[in-house]
């Protein structure tokens, strides 16, 4: 699975980083993946990480 993030689009709310350790904030609260400043790279099949992004309400995870 290929997970994007636009982070202009994240409102801070942290619900990524509670279903999945994949996600961390930057310096101003914004989601970026832990320990990367890439905004898409690809997974295997994971349920957690598929719930972070259906989760998110702003649609600032998606899948490619």
């Amino acid at each position: 699975m290929k997970v994007a993030i636009i982070p202009e689009k994240c409102i801070a709310c942290g619900l990524c980083q509670t279903y999945s350790d994949l996600f961390d904030y930057d310096d101003d609260g914004i989601v970026k993946f832990t320990n990367s400043s890439e905004k898409v790279k690809t997974f295997s099949d994971n349920a957690d990480i598929l719930t972070a992004v259906k989760a998110c309400p702003t649609k600032a995870l998606t899948l490619l």
